[in-house]
């Protein structure tokens, strides 16, 4: 095991056990309060044919681990700094890697003003920037046609600065607003080189500038929360390609790809009232990328959509539901590769069916079942969509129905 994997182990490890000890550990430093927080969860997952988010599921597989510790201080009554470190495995994502996950320096000059900077959380619709904190979930995996953990080293944090505020809206609710601009720089552990990884590509590098916006409006009508997000990246990556050409040796020369165009829409909606809470949002992704050292091109319009409710039938019970839909329509300059004709082809969508009972055993651990009913895998060549051609060399089946089993502690 490599020694940074065993120092962030061990620093995991420690905090998991200081907080199981009184659920939070903390400790003064110059008069103000350090806090520490953790929390890890650990699946497992068995599908009837199709092997989903590279774990081979086929056969029923643990390898859906993840873990993280943060700490935090308040340094005076607007400054506050904090720091996450975080790992995780999940199948062939991850791999253990430690990551900074985020360090921020946060300063409230005023309600409707405030600066965070540093390695800062993503807030791009209802769940980015909470997506790891399954202990807010009612759901193991939240949908993935909008909140995809194969691309969440993507997705969820910027290396830059946010303004953010709230603004009270006399008789109409509060009005609340981030502005983003840093470089988003992708794992090479994450979903999108692994799905390259097919092509004999290894990515050095993967990233680049994103600059964005989140506008959330807290209504009137009391639990009913609207919003909206908007991001433009330019993305670069770099490393090395093997080409392979009929009837000569594979020869590895360096690689390079850049996006000409890049942005995403978000919308979003929540309703809580009581015991319930119903959810829906809507995602398009457009990207115009050019690859292989400027000698092909691929555009593709990917759209996704869920709605969801959840319900605490008793205290420690939660039920929940979601139906959620993924498509991609694409071109690209590749000799041979054709797209199917219809959206209803399994490589242009991927439909998914969930039911989900949540069981909170105590304070700080929980207990999860989730069934997934599948149609579809969407273009394994083009995005990730869970589905990867390399764990199943043997083609996907038009359906998939998955088992779901998890755990979580957090503290």
């Amino acid at each position: 095991m490599p020694s940074e994997v065993k120092t962030v182990t061990l620093f995991l490890a420690l905090s998991l056990g200081a907080a199981g000890l009184r659920a939070q550990f903390s400790f003064t430093l110059a008069g103000r309060e350090v806090q520490i927080h953790s929390f890890a969860s650990q699946g497992f997952g068995y599908s009837n044919t199709n092997n989903y988010l590279t774990m081979k599921t086929s056969q029923g597989s643990f390898a859906m681990t993840d873990l993280g510790a943060n700490a935090s201080i308040q340094l005076t009554d607007r400054f506050q700094i904090g720091a996450q470190v975080y790992s995780r495995n999940v199948g062939n994502l991850g791999n253990w890697h430690p990551q900074l996950d985020w360090a921020v320096a946060d300063y409230r000059f005023k309600d409707w003003l405030g600066f965070r900077g540093g390695v800062v959380k993503t807030v791009f619709g209802l769940e980015s920037d909470t997506q790891d904190f399954e202990f807010l979930h009612t759901f193991v995996l939240l949908p993935q046609s909008v909140y995809p953990i194969d691309l969440r080293d993507a997705l969820l944090r910027h290396r830059g600065g946010d303004l953010y505020g709230e603004i009270p809206l006399p008789r109409l609710g509060h009005l609340g607003y981030t502005v983003f601009a840093g470089r988003r720089s992708d794992s090479p552990y994450g979903g999108y080189p692994y799905l390259e990884s097919a092509f004999g590509v290894r990515f050095d590098s993967f990233g680049g500038l994103q600059v964005g916006q989140d506008l959330r409006w807290e209504t009137p009508l009391k639990g009913l929360l609207v919003g909206a997000s908007h991001a433009n990246s330019e993305l670069t990556g770099r490393g090395t390609w093997m080409s392979v050409r009929p009837g000569q040796p594979a020869v590895t020369i360096p690689y390079e790809e850049h996006s000409k165009r890049n942005w995403t829409n978000q919308f979003y909606g929540q309703y809580a009232a009581g015991k319930l809470r119903l959810t829906a949002e809507y995602r398009r992704y457009w990207f115009d990328q050019i690859f292989l050292n400027d000698t092909a091109e691929i555009t593709a319009d990917v759209r996704g959509w869920y709605a969801s409710a959840a319900y605490h039938l008793a205290r420690h019970l939660q039920l929940g539901a979601y139906y959620s839909r993924w498509m991609v329509s694409w071109e690209t300059s590749l000799p041979g590769a054709v797209q199917a004709a219809s959206q209803d082809s399994p490589d242009r969508h991927l439909y998914d069916k969930v039911i989900a009972a949540r069981i909170d055993l105590t304070r700080h651990w929980n207990v999860k079942v989730e069934a997934h009913f599948m149609d579809g895998y969407g273009c394994i060549n083009v995005y990730p969509s869970g589905f990867y051609a390399q764990d199943n060399p043997h083609g996907l089946k038009p359906r998939t129905s998955l088992l779901l089993l998890a755990t979580g502690w957090s503290f």
